[in-house]
């Protein structure tokens, strides 16, 4: 029996097939935007290292060149410090598809506990300092008992214990600051990380001790999550917690360590606070829970959990800082700042999510 070929159907014979030319833009097209997709996904510093770079182009532009001297780009990281360290604790919480409101909290009541500590009960600023560290990450242990054994929203968790902490920190200190002068006579030790040091002469690069601890925080946790068991072992929680859990991961004791160690990351910056501002006050820093997010999410980690990079943090926290110095110096209402930082905050998570297009 013969067959032959009906040909196409009426409604197909009315699509025409694309021609190859076509075909190779599309696909060329496709592949540019997955290119830049997968490059931001694997590099995701990337992004705001470039709009940081961007920043400084253009607010030296229109401030001029006294904006490029050492000593305001020094003064940009002089002015992140505090947000800087809480930003990695924040960050390693975020990581894990977390986030902890209690930082700021967590931070003042520490440093308001190393001036009770030295000043109330007569013991040696080291021992104060230990105080401190000691309440923060007790603090911290809270919170991941909390979330991970009582499998409590983070969210909710960490709302409550600011509120808790805050409430203390007034209730304990009985709102009273502790002067620069009387630390400075008494227990100098508290303000060590506010001394600074110049390179450069007069005008030249000036550093402060907080500053550098700062970077090396940031330098240690950056490698600490890239190169060791328990960095990946971060990201496998925050990306899928049950397939980390299948894969061996101990989930509850890695939430319990995370938010532990952001607790006491937090402490070490009451001890900078008080170098920074030269006294114990419990009025101070009390936004940092809100600085620090704004810090993590401009610096590309994914509120989503599993994505991101301690140095994008970094670099989410000097963008803040630019802005606030390159207004300041052109002369501009502070309030331009927050509305500036409101938008980048609204694009950083707009880009994120194209980003984790590239994953799925």
């Amino acid at each position: 029996m013969s067959t032959t070929n009906p040909g196409p159907q009426g409604f197909e014979a009315a699509i025409k097939p694309a021609n190859a030319d076509q075909v190779a833009e599309f696909v060329h097209r496709k592949s540019t935007v997955e290119r830049a997709q997968h490059i931001l996904h694997e590099t995701p510093w990337l992004a705001p290292l470039l709009v940081l770079l961007a920043s400084l182009v253009g607010f030296g532009i229109a401030v001029g060149a006294r904006f490029f001297s050492a000593y305001a780009l020094t003064l940009i990281l002089q002015q992140v410090t505090i947000t800087g360290i809480v930003g990695v604790a924040q960050a390693l919480v975020i990581l894990t598809a977390g986030i902890d409101l209690s930082v700021g909290a967590i931070m003042v009541l520490s440093s308001v506990l190393m001036g009770q500590c030295s000043f109330v009960y007569g013991l040696p600023a080291p021992i104060s300092i230990l105080c401190g560290f000691a309440f923060g990450g007790a603090v911290g242990y809270l919170n991941g008992t909390l979330v991970a054994r009582m499998k409590l929203p983070p969210f909710i968790v960490t709302l409550g214990m600011w509120q808790i902490v805050l409430a203390a920190n007034y209730l304990y200190s009985n709102n009273q600051t502790i002067g620069a002068q009387q630390i400075e006579n008494h227990a100098p030790l508290l303000q060590y990380l506010g001394n600074t040091f110049v390179i450069g002469g007069n005008d030249g690069a000036t550093f402060t001790y907080g500053a550098i601890l700062m970077l090396g925080l940031v330098m240690l946790f950056a490698y600490i999550l890239r190169h060791t068991a328990w960095g990946r072992h971060v990201y496998a929680v925050g990306d899928d917690p049950e397939a980390a859990a299948l894969a061996g991961v101990q989930v509850k004791s890695m939430l319990i360590s995370v938010y532990t160690l952001s607790g006491l990351i937090c402490a070490v910056a009451g001890w900078a606070l008080i170098g920074r501002i030269g006294a114990i006050s419990p009025n101070s820093g009390q936004f940092e829970n809100i600085n620090s997010i704004t810090a993590v999410v401009i610096g590309g980690i994914s509120l989503f959990g599993g994505r991101g990079s301690i140095i994008g943090m970094m670099f989410g926290a000097m963008i803040v800082g630019v802005f606030t110095l390159g207004l300041n110096m052109y002369g501009t209402d502070p309030q331009w700042t927050y509305l500036l930082i409101g938008a980048l905050i609204i694009v950083a998570v707009a880009v994120d999510q194209w980003i984790r297009k590239a994953a799925v």
